[in-house]
């Protein structure tokens, strides 16, 4: 059952890089990707974007704007890989630029502790992700400049916070991902 993947980590580790077709080493191909994601958990980084007021209670969440695979509208959080060799706080720091843009400027958590960890599966569960296992390292994250989504982000919608806690929000998200953003804003203070 190991036995392509050990191959893999192998060949990696004994410097035979010929079978990994990137340019980057952090990086796998799509398909070492898809046979790795179903074969180990993944780590992931997930951010909740905020607008904080004087006091640094979280007003508003910013959420991304995505179309899914069969073109309907749907809310997301800023999310990616750990790359090999990455720390976890670049990791946030790289994903949230990706997400939100260069001009985003986010204030990360001076610790790399995170609001709550979620995991995600491949079958139906709390937290579902048909791709793969994965656990999410989640923060929640100031930011305080011009957020102008890349990547496959058509918008970011700021929704004010007491609307999280509400009914408002159900059926935007995929995945159950509406019980990630509530565990997460659930650690930090809210006007």
């Amino acid at each position: 059952m190991w036995s392509g993947l050990s191959l893999f980590l192998a060949q990696c580790h004994n410097g035979d890089m010929s079978d990994v077709r990137t340019p980057d080493p952090g990086w796998f191909s799509d398909g070492d990707l898809d046979d790795i994601r179903r074969r180990i958990p993944i780590l992931y980084v997930e951010a909740v974007p905020v607008h904080i007021d004087a006091q640094g209670k979280v007003t508003e969440v910013g959420l991304l704007i995505r179309v899914d695979e069969f073109g309907e509208m749907r809310s997301a959080l800023v999310a990616g890989r750990v790359q090999y060799g990455e720390t976890v706080r670049d990791a946030l720091l790289r994903n949230l630029e990706k997400d939100l843009g260069p001009l985003a400027f986010p204030r990360l958590p001076a610790s790399a502790v995170p609001a709550t960890v979620a995991e995600y599966f491949p079958f139906p569960a709390r937290l579902v992700d048909e791709r793969q296992h994965a656990v999410a390292l989640v923060f929640v994250v100031p930011v305080s400049g011009d957020c102008q989504p890349r990547q496959d982000a058509l918008e970011i919608k700021w929704v004010p916070v007491e609307e999280v806690f509400t009914d408002a929000l159900n059926g935007e998200f995929l995945g159950g991902r509406e019980q990630v953003l509530r565990a997460a804003l659930s650690t930090v203070a809210t006007a």
